[in-house]
This record gives C-alpha cells, structure tokens and sequence, in this order.
C-alpha cells in the first residue's frame, strides 16, 4: 500500500508541476492549431497584397521625358519635353528652371489637353527670377 501511495503523490506532484509551468497534455494539439492559424493570417495578407499590386498596376500611365532647354537669356529658359499621356486624357505638368546652385528660379504649371496620340512633344517659355542654368520637368499628373 504504501508503494501505491508513492505513485499517486507522485503522479500527482508531476500533474501539479505540470499544469504550473503550463506543459498541458494537449499541448502539441494547440501548437499545431496556432501554427495553422499563422500560417493562414500569413496566407492572407500576401494573397491581399498581390491582389492590391495588381490591381495598381492597371492604372493608366503617364510618362515624360526631357529633351532639351535652351537659356535664351538671364531671365527667360525654353524647355522642350516629351509627355506620353493615355489616348483621351489630359493632364498638367510643372516645368521649372534651376540655377548653378540648384534653386529653383522659375516655375510653371502647364496644362496638357487630351488627344489621339500617345506620345506628344511640347515647348514650353519660362520667365526666371534670376540667370539660370537649366530648365526641366518637375512632375506630370492626369487630370
């Protein structure tokens, strides 16, 4: 009897360390469930986010190019771009001039109306404030 006694309490002390330090006989059961949820929050935000790409992609494009600019004098610059904007729709460009040390020296929103053709070259004559050195794009945006 006595050695029954033993193993009860022993059985006993190894259940109470057991549930103290939290080693749980169902413990392998709610690993492998919490590792099927992870990877399935994990499964959704990057089909969420592919999706979200994707679909930003299908937004229509709008691209320019700077070809050249002439400094006519101290207070004028001609800045002559190309824009490739989608058939039909229009859009406004910044177009700036720079001096030596980089500043801007003269700026100008332009707009661009629609048309049939994709890609169009545009000039454009800016007033400066000050000499400059260079004239270009700033940024193009639909409108």
């Amino acid at each position: 009897m006595t050695g029954s006694r033993n193993v009860d309490s022993g059985t006993r002390s190894e259940g109470t360390l057991d549930s103290r330090y939290g080693r749980a006989p169902n413990r392998r059961l709610r690993d492998r469930r919490s590792l099927w949820i992870t990877s399935g929050v994990f499964a959704v935000v990057l089909v969420g986010w592919v999706v979200w790409a994707g679909l930003g992609g299908s937004q229509p494009l709008l691209e320019t190019r700077d070809i050249r600019n002439v400094v006519q004098d101290g207070r004028n610059v001609t800045v002559t771009f190309e824009a490739s904007i989608p058939v039909g729709a229009s859009a406004s460009c910044a177009v700036e001039a720079l001096n030596q040390s980089f500043a801007v020296v003269g700026w100008k929103v332009i707009d661009l109306p629609p048309s049939d053709q994709y890609s169009r070259t545009f000039t454009e004559q800016l007033l400066t404030s000050e000499p400059a050195t260079t004239g270009l794009i700033y940024r193009c945006w639909l409108t």
